[in-house]
């Protein structure tokens, strides 16, 4: 059997850009990307801190170094410029397997950075 477990997260990082016409998506800094071991089109989990909104979207790379933490298409509705979000993957696996996992963690700094 397979379960989903927490496979990464980068914690209360902020949200840099809302691009409403956009196909969808959230842009996020490589450096942030591989610190979390995220890659791009992965599904992600998005928490907004600030409002409570939950939503799934994919992982687009965003310019290395630069912090950035976009929200694409219909998802720039539901956070605003400066909210706080966690980024979450999940990852299926045996029970055994999750047992032993140990997720990624990150924690950026209030400019995005590691």
């Amino acid at each position: 059997m397979h379960i989903q477990v927490l496979k990464s997260k980068i914690h209360r990082v902020k949200i840099t850009q809302a691009e409403l016409h956009y196909v969808g998506s959230i842009t996020i800094d490589e450096d942030l990307m591989d610190a979390a071991n995220l890659i791009e089109n992965e599904k992600v989990q998005i928490v907004n801190i600030n409002n409570g909104e939950r939503l799934e979207t994919y992982v687009i790379k965003g310019e290395r170094g630069s912090g950035q933490v976009c929200l694409n298409g219909p998802a720039a509705r539901k956070a605003q410029v400066g909210d706080i979000v966690i980024i979450i993957s999940y990852a299926g696996m045996e029970i055994e397997a999750a047992k032993q996992y140990k997720p990624v963690v990150v924690f950026p700094d209030d400019n995005n950075q590691l």
